[in-house]
């Protein structure tokens, strides 16, 4: 299957010889949610600004739907929608002149029946005669979306969607992305909420310093490093882990109460069995035992932790 997006060697320096990108490649399969992981300044706004034709890249090569994004800038960016993280609107403009404005750009006709479906999927419609400097804070980042799917895009890039909105707004914006991925529309989105990536994505992509560290579907990702934890509550609490008890690494918690046992689910012996045979001999009483799996955070610091150590 040929991808609707390939990037092959891309980098960004500055004039003043600052790297912001390191050479990436990344391919984007059609209709597939793909989270580009990182924390701030980790260069993810950097590359989706090279790739929407924002900023010149150093090196490399963009495809967008077998067009040469740096040659054919127009039918590329033409395939392209792009929500950018700052709000970039005329305040005192209408949602719906907004949006026709933007549609029109891109040489379709303002007065279409796909501006009021835009809109009514992201319960604009009823706002659609309102100032955008009359709207809230999770409305006005709707008319960004809805501006970025008006000229009716096969990629939606979303940068830092839900950065600075509140909980029950971001759920909303997940929902919003699965049904546009229901429509068949491709999108990538940059994010620094572990939680977003883990919710949404097919595909997760950490970026760090400039550097794309992996690339992995997120339920192999998981798979592969994600460890589990096991929490020993014990009977009586220990101000101390026992010397005997070294090898397994054990950590207190809840005040002495419980020991947490961090280990690989996927090791060929997982230590636990000798553990508990251990905490017998000791005379070490517990009550109860608890597993869990590592959650996607849990790896993305166990890589950026990984990758300061090795440099």
């Amino acid at each position: 299957m040929n991808p609707i997006l390939s990037v092959k060697g891309v980098s960004k320096t500055y004039a003043s010889g600052q790297r912001a990108l390191e050479p990436v490649d990344l391919e984007i399969n059609k209709g597939e949610i793909f989270a580009l992981l990182g924390p701030n300044g980790a260069g993810k706004t950097t590359l989706i600004s090279i790739i929407c034709g924002i900023v010149t890249p150093s090196s490399g090569t963009i495809t967008v739907m077998g067009h040469d994004a740096l040659r054919e800038t127009r039918a590329a960016r033409m395939r392209i929608g792009l929500v950018p993280q700052e709000l970039s609107v005329d305040m005192f403009e209408t949602v719906l002149a907004t949006v026709r404005y933007s549609r029109r750009l891109f040489g379709h006709p303002g007065h279409d029946a796909h501006i009021e479906q835009v809109l009514r999927d992201l319960s604009l419609w009823d706002k659609r005669n309102a100032k955008i400097k009359d709207l809230s804070g999770g409305m006005k980042r709707r008319v960004l979306i809805a501006k970025a799917l008006s000229h009716e895009p096969d990629i939606l890039f979303l940068d830092e969607p839900t950065a600075g909105v509140d909980v029950a707004l971001r759920r909303d914006m997940w929902k919003l992305v699965h049904r546009l991925r229901e429509k068949g529309t491709t999108i990538i989105l940059t994010t620094h909420y572990i939680e977003e990536a883990e919710e949404m994505a097919d595909r997760v992509g950490v970026i760090d310093k400039g550097k794309i560290i992996l690339v992995e579907e997120k339920t192999e990702l998981m798979k592969k490093l994600g460890k589990r934890q096991m929490l020993i509550a014990l009977q009586e609490p220990m101000d101390a882990v026992p010397g005997d008890l070294a090898e397994w690494h054990l950590e207190l918690a809840d005040e002495g109460h419980t020991l947490r046992y961090v280990f690989d689910a996927q090791a060929e012996r997982t230590g636990i069995p000798s553990l508990l045979r251990k905490l017998a001999e000791l005379g070490v009483g517990f009550k109860d035992l608890e597993t869990s799996k590592s959650s996607l955070e849990d790896i993305f610091v166990d890589l950026v932790e990984h990758r300061e150590q090795a440099a």
